[in-house]
């Protein structure tokens, strides 16, 4: 490790100086730097570049789990500690949690459903089931709020809205998005948390409309709506925590990337057996077709 070190460092100090102060020899060193590689130090150093690649792409989202995996999925040999140790090496890691405010307001006087789904977060099918939740985002222009609806087979995102206001309009947009998206048959169960803006008779109505069965969680109960909770979890860690938005347009663009481009279409999925929403969706219709 000295011997690295001074190797780094030469361009900046005298060799002579560094050796003396890290109290090894002139001659160790250059020992040292004349031998040759061990191929497994080499086999590392190239590794680290594919770690560090896999990890980039991500927009540093990615911890050494989904690393491996994204690896494994491009062909390269290695294992998970491996992947786990080069990427402390190299100071790598994913972004980390942060606590975050509620936006159910349940205090009101709508009609509410029974909790239907009852926590089967497990489907067989897509659009057996959805969920949805609502969480808020800063920019320098004020507070935004998003809503999303996930389909608990594949956990895609199926519709989303973003608002500068709370409204039941908020909802409304994003079950529109996911009707005309997906289509889906009678029966669905729509699940979510007791706020007004899904107790609303517009949403009420719209979800009627399309034969979809209501389903919401029991008050104060979080667990209840445990997919949509993590999945905002995941959201804020990933995309928002780390991010100063300069104006509403520039949340909005950032909200679409995560979503529709990396969520959906790249972002391994441990659930799905770490594979993109999307693709696990494509799995199935081709096992389906088989």
């Amino acid at each position: 490790m000295k011997f690295a070190f001074i190797a780094r460092e030469k361009a900046t100090f005298p060799i002579d100086l560094l050796c003396t102060v890290l109290g090894v020899s002139r001659a160790g060193f250059y020992a040292a730097h004349r031998r040759p590689v061990p191929a497994r130090r080499r086999e590392d150093q190239q590794l680290a570049v594919h770690v560090a690649a896999a990890h980039v792409a991500s927009h540093r989202r990615y911890g050494s789990p989904r690393v491996y995996r994204e690896l494994h999925a491009q062909g390269h040999a290695v294992g998970r500690h491996r992947v786990a140790r080069l990427m402390r090496e190299q100071g790598l890691r994913a972004r980390k949690k942060r606590r975050f405010q509620r936006t159910t307001d349940s205090q009101h006087t709508l009609p509410v459903a029974p909790n239907v789904l009852d926590r089967q977060f497990t489907v067989a099918a897509p659009d057996t089931a959805w969920v949805s939740d609502i969480t808020y985002l800063w920019t320098r222009e004020g507070w935004l709020y998003l809503v999303v609806i996930l389909d608990l087979f594949s956990r895609r995102v199926v519709g989303w809205a973003l608002r500068t206001r709370i409204t039941r309009e908020l909802a409304v947009e994003a079950l529109t998005m996911a009707l005309a998206h997906r289509q889906p048959s009678p029966g669905l169960v729509h699940h979510s948390d007791r706020g007004s803006q899904y107790a609303s008779d517009d949403y009420r109505a719209l979800l009627d409309a399309h034969g979809m069965v209501m389903s919401m969680s029991r008050r104060g109960n979080c667990w209840d709506n445990a997919v949509a909770e993590s999945f905002f979890s995941t959201l804020k860690i990933e995309l928002a925590h780390e991010a100063d938005w300069a104006t509403h347009a520039d949340a909005y663009h950032a909200v679409f990337e995560y979503l529709e481009l990396f969520y959906n279409g790249q972002r391994r999925h441990s659930v799905l057996g770490y594979v993109s929403p999307i693709a696990f969706e494509r799995q199935h219709d081709e096992k389906r077709a088989a």
